[in-house]
């Protein structure tokens, strides 16, 4: 299969074992695009619904998604659940608002597949993305997103270049078994620091970043941006613990 970059050489993964959960709320005009373009490289796609107010549920259901209800406290709450609903053993999370290409997932997953990484994530900034000429705001948080990976480089000793991208996929067993606990979106960057503080492997691949196509980011930057300051400060000066055999 050709790969979305341009490189051929890249493996197709078993389809069967991947399931894509869609995280979405209020997300009508461009939910039913994502699961369609999800179900090309998944065994399953499953959108948790944020307690949406218009057709994000039906119009996920006739994509053909099977849809659950969140818990209602965030999108960290929201993926920790659906690890709880899916036994699939690759993962891949993404987004319902159109800024993830979906032609990427088996870029995210084929790492997990040859068996070189636990934890995938896509990099907006070596593959293509439009995230770093759109808006102030944006500015601002690649900026923090690039020192909070200059930390965790430093402490971890790895060279991921992208840790707050919700575009990624992961081995569910060890997700699950590293004990993520965020409700909001801070369960990203958690996410890579508890898989690296187990002893897992992490590693970031290219991938497009695109505008979201309608309505406004449901991240309030100025607002939670010292919880993702707070949430890398504590887990910097925690222990590692390896995983058992490795």
């Amino acid at each position: 299969v050709e790969d979305p970059m341009g490189d051929s050489s890249v493996a197709t993964p078993a389809k069967s074992e991947i399931v894509t959960v869609i995280l979405a709320r209020n997300e009508a005009p461009t939910v039913g695009d994502a699961v369609t373009g999800a179900a090309v490289h998944s065994a399953r796609v499953v959108v948790m619904d944020g307690h949406s107010s218009d057709e994000t549920i039906d119009i996920s259901r006739r994509a053909g998604a099977d849809v659950y209800t969140d818990p209602g406290a965030g999108k960290g709450a929201a993926i920790r659940a659906s690890l709880d609903l899916v036994d699939e053993p690759v993962v891949v999370f993404m987004d319902a608002d159109g800024s993830h290409d979906p032609d990427d997932i088996p870029r995210l997953v084929d790492p997990i597949a040859a068996g070189t990484a636990d934890l995938c994530v896509g990099s907006r900034f070596t593959g293509g993305s439009e995230e770093l000429s759109i808006t102030f705001g944006q500015l601002i948080r690649t900026i923090g997103n690039i020192a909070m990976n200059v930390a965790i480089n430093e402490r971890w000793g790895v060279e991921l270049t992208d840790t707050l991208n919700g575009f990624r996929a992961g081995r569910r067993a060890a997700l699950k078994s590293v004990g993520l606990r965020a409700n909001i979106h801070t369960i990203e960057q958690e996410m890579v620091m508890k898989m690296l503080l187990s002893g897992y492997r992490v590693v970031n691949v290219p991938t497009h970043e695109y505008p979201r196509r309608f309505g406004d980011s449901h991240i309030k930057i100025w607002r939670q941006w010292p919880r993702f300051a707070g949430n890398v400060a504590a887990h910097l000066v925690r222990r590692t613990k390896p995983i058992a055999g490795r």
